[in-house]
């Protein structure tokens, strides 16, 4: 495993593990960014399940956005996750940035999820 890579799985897995001492039960909304799409998943981590999931891959979401890569698709997503979550029944969630800085698609993401009606 190269260096870079062995430096991302370390700050993930550092991440996860802050979130898990102050989790208090609460599900978990994971995101993850490609140079191409962003995903993002709430996981219930006792039951091990994804509860709702989103990502600019959907064809519906394909045809509004052309790009699946900028700011506001993100926010696009964060507000479909959050609309799906709450339609599961979740409303309080831990946000998991997965070891990406707060900054850019990941904040637009976790902007849009709050205007949705998650709670983190």
């Amino acid at each position: 495993m190269s260096e870079s890579r062995k430096n991302t799985v370390r700050r993930t897995n550092r991440v996860r593990l802050a979130l898990r001492r102050v989790s208090r039960g609460r599900p978990r909304l994971s995101v993850f960014r490609s140079s191409k799409h962003i995903y993002a998943q709430v996981i219930d981590d006792a039951q091990g399940k994804t509860l709702a999931s989103a990502s600019s891959m959907e064809k519906d979401l394909r045809k509004s956005m052309p790009k699946g890569s900028d700011v506001s698709a993100a926010e696009a997503i964060g507000k479909l996750i959050a609309e799906r979550a709450v339609k599961a029944g979740v409303k309080d969630v831990v946000f998991d940035r997965g070891g990406y800085i707060y900054h850019g698609r990941v904040k637009a993401l976790a902007e849009g999820a709050r205007e949705g009606g998650l709670n983190f």
